[in-house]
């Protein structure tokens, strides 16, 4: 079987790792006289410093449009324009830096990178508004109530904006962190699998320990068993050593690797062999100085979800709405296209098993139905999943609105009466489910969505046990903040296409 190297990252760290791992692909030993090479951590140093200066700029350009504009509401405070700008900036400064928000692991880490800025603002906003009381002087309560929040949504977007620049330098190969991986051969392939569906995470695994010890595990080398993990990661010049299961791999041996690694600016990062539980379900329990994974059990039905509900429908009616006039445009299209109906109307299977008909814009013949049993021989689908990139049933209008995932518009109908989400699982059909394993029917516990991680990842693109994988991973860690997380992907997806035929 030929094996495929990964793409090369374009990094000054990188390259070097990448020629060291080759280098050893020939020799079993290091070269003598080769002296282990630090990781070379300035692209993450970078964007910390890159976050820093940005958001100082950011602060200040909106305290100096807030000392501008607060004279016109007859706002009156203690500080000249200048003053308040410093004060503004020196406030907000320190509350960022104190909630380590440039840290240079926080800065890449997504969620967590929003979740530290809205809680240094949080507490920046308190310490102003607890100096008011204090000094029984209000007059700068347009500051608190405007000028401070203003200023911490406008450092939200920037982190927003840098973070897109970041993914797009990651998908070219540039600026990714090179991964040294540690397990069994299946943890390992995994994980290279996972790194390379998804590159604007940052990592690509460019050398791996197994149990072997030697060979090549999803077409990246073995460089040394699971005991010569922290002298290959040194001699590799990796940045990040992840461990994942393998046999006879124990808590002691990974506290040993912990200890062989101090010292080093290398990242050390472990798989708990609970990839799809994540979020408000995962607790640390210490029992006598152990730490303990705590797993709480996942709730469907209770406040969280009624609330959900209620949004749900509010969101959609208001979207139906403004969206109206577009709507009657493209069922105008569709008319003219073929003189055919507007709307497509399909059996689904909803929350409990219940059935529905999911409404969607007609994007297909009007015996589309009727000609699928002459096309099961090219089906290109994965698993109960029938798919087509070229389905000759698609006609020109239609082609158009499954690109943009315009064709899916309807289903606001469907949130509106309750049978659908606007986040969710995808909706299944009956002769899909009617093949499910166990593990898929746990789909059925919530109401399907609009969009949902399976749409945001790649949609058509992927495989049937990864959009399994995915829409698991969202009925068991649902969150609002989840909700909204997919919501902000869709637009990207929509607007690029990926994975929509």
């Amino acid at each position: 079987m030929t094996s495929i190297r990964p793409t090369p990252p374009r990094s000054a760290s990188a390259a070097r790792a990448l020629e060291r791992v080759d280098d050893h692909a020939v020799l079993v030993a290091p070269r003598p006289g080769a002296a282990p090479d630090q990781p070379d951590l300035s692209t993450r140093r970078t964007w910390s410093r890159v976050a820093m200066a940005t958001d100082l700029a950011i602060v200040t350009a909106v305290g100096v449009v807030g000392a501008a504009t607060l004279p016109w509401f007859g706002a009156a405070h203690p500080l000249d324009a200048a003053g308040l700008v410093v004060a503004l900036v020196l406030l907000l400064g320190a509350a960022l830096a104190l909630g380590r928000c440039w840290a240079p692991a926080v800065v890449s880490s997504g969620g967590l990178e929003y979740a530290r800025v809205v809680h240094a603002g949080t507490g920046a906003l308190l310490v102003l508004a607890l100096t008011e009381v204090a000094l029984r002087d209000y007059r700068l309560q347009l500051v608190t109530l405007v000028v401070l929040p203003v200023a911490v949504v406008a450092v939200l977007a920037g982190r927003g904006a840098a973070r897109v620049v970041r993914h797009r330098r990651r998908r070219r190969g540039i600026g990714l962190a090179t991964v040294l991986a540690v397990g069994s051969p299946e943890s390992v392939a995994d994980l290279v699998r996972r790194t390379r569906r998804a590159p604007e995470h940052g990592w690509v695994v460019v050398a791996a320990c197994t149990p072997a010890g030697r060979g090549e595990c999803a077409g990246v080398p073995v460089v040394g068993d699971l005991d010569a993990a922290a002298d290959r990661a040194r001699w590799a010049g990796v940045e990040v050593v992840a461990v994942g299961g393998a046999p006879g791999w124990t808590g002691r041996r990974l506290h040993e690797l912990a200890w062989a690694l101090e010292g080093s600016d290398l990242d050390l990062v472990v798989d708990p062999g609970l990839m799809e539980i994540a979020g408000p379900r995962l607790h640390m329990a210490p029992v006598d100085g152990l730490p303990m994974i705590r797993l709480t059990q996942p709730t469907f039905r209770g406040a969280g979800w009624v609330w959900k509900s209620v949004v749900d429908r509010v969101a959609a009616a208001a979207a139906l709405v403004v969206l109206a006039p577009a709507l009657l445009v493209l069922a105008a299209a569709i008319v003219l296209d073929d003189r055919g109906p507007v709307f497509f109307r399909q059996e689904r299977v909803g929350r409990d098993g219940s059935t529905f008909a999911m409404v969607k814009f007609r994007s297909m013949v009007v015996d589309a139905e009727d000609r699928r049993a002459h096309l099961v021989a090219v089906d290109e689908g994965s698993g109960p999943l029938f798919k087509m990139r070229r389905d000759p049933r698609v006609t020109r209008v239609g082609a158009l609105l499954r690109r943009t995932s315009l064709d899916e518009l309807p289903q606001l109908f469907n949130v509106v009466a309750g049978s659908m989400s606007l986040v969710g699982p995808r909706p299944p059909l009956p002769a899909e489910v009617a093949q499910y394993a166990d593990d898929a029917r746990r789909w059925l516990l919530v109401r399907p969505g609009m969009t949902g991680l399976w749409q945001v990842s790649g949609r058509s693109d992927l495989s049937w046990e990864e959009t399994v994988r995915l829409d698991l991973r969202y009925v068991e860690n649902w969150s609002p903040g989840l909700d909204l997380h997919i919501l902000a992907r869709t637009v990207a997806a929509v607007v690029t296409g990926r994975g929509a035929y």
